[in-house]
């Protein structure tokens, strides 16, 4: 069987940037993490993960491109077949590529359909809109939060005369 893929850039431009791609359901998700930095124009040469993620598009757990773990048990990529993480009930994944610019895609299962006879697999079907040059700013919660001060005690580190410790002390 093969799987239709939607590859949705998340950035906050008014235009959608997507891949529609193809691929075999047994392939490995490092086959499709290669679709994707090529379809993008990436080259592929940065750390990346793919995450299960549910409707909400929550992250779960990762699935690496290499095992940078402690004790060598982290899921990887070249062993994960794409049917053994993305299935009709598991539809979505997430997708982060280059863990210092952070670029950030929602993959999603648009469709599963039979193979067709003398198609080569993977395969960039659409292509909607241009790649920025930078990745887009993540925001996170306090970025949002107009009230957010890391020094609500009004503490001012500066202020040695105000300091309670004694200079003395040894």
């Amino acid at each position: 069987m093969i799987y239709r893929f939607r590859v949705i850039l998340d950035n906050d431009t008014e235009e959608d940037i997507f891949r529609d791609l193809e691929i075999r359901e047994t392939d490995s998700l490092e086959d499709l993490h290669n679709i994707i930095t090529q379809s993008f124009g990436f080259d592929g040469s940065e750390m990346a993960s793919f995450y299960l993620s549910n409707d909400q598009w929550d992250q779960g757990e990762e699935i690496s491109l290499f095992d940078l773990s402690d004790n060598g048990t982290a899921r990887l990529m070249n062993e994960t077949s794409i049917d053994s993480v993305v299935h009709e009930a598991q539809t979505k994944l997430i997708y982060i590529y280059d863990f210092l610019s952070m670029w950030t895609f929602f993959v999603e299962l648009a469709e599963i359909v039979d193979e067709t006879e003398g198609h080569d697999y993977p395969n960039l079907m659409f292509v909607q809109g241009q790649v920025p040059d930078t990745a887009p700013e993540r925001l996170f919660e306090s970025d949002d939060d107009d009230t957010f001060n890391e020094f609500e005690d009004d503490f001012d580190v500066n202020d040695y005369d105000n300091l309670d410790f004694d200079e003395n002390w040894n």
